[in-house]
């Protein structure tokens, strides 16, 4: 749905008295706000806050970083990947490409990274 759609949904609930003067203000701010606000979308902010786990690791960290942004066990994840390895290697494939392109827990561009801690 469109900003535009939106408005004209709220003018219409105004004009049939559904909404208050004042909660029709408050709503039109919302989504004019929302409109040019730089808040990402929740997947946008779940791709933006994978990283590979610098504790919870056995090879590169894909696993450990996937169960803290998805909420799995990191065992689980491990399990899909080893019966992807079963459907002609392409769990391989997909967790190496994971560990080439996600940066690690803590990284920063230019390949400095904090210090571990815990």
């Amino acid at each position: 749905m469109t900003i535009g759609e939106e408005l004209d949904q709220l003018g219409e609930l105004h004009r049939r008295g559904v909404l208050s003067d004042e909660e029709f203000a408050r709503a039109k701010a919302r989504v004019i706000g929302g409109a040019g606000s730089a808040r990402p979308e929740p997947a946008v902010a779940a791709i933006n806050a994978f990283h590979r786990s610098r504790s919870d690791r056995w090879l590169g960290g894909v696993c450990g970083g996937l169960a803290h942004i998805s909420g799995l066990a990191a065992w689980l994840w491990r399990l899909i990947f080893a019966v992807l390895v079963l459907c002609a290697g392409s769990g391989v494939l997909v967790y190496v490409l994971l560990w080439i392109f996600v940066p690690e827990e803590g990284a920063r561009f230019g390949g400095a990274a904090e210090p571990h801690r815990g």
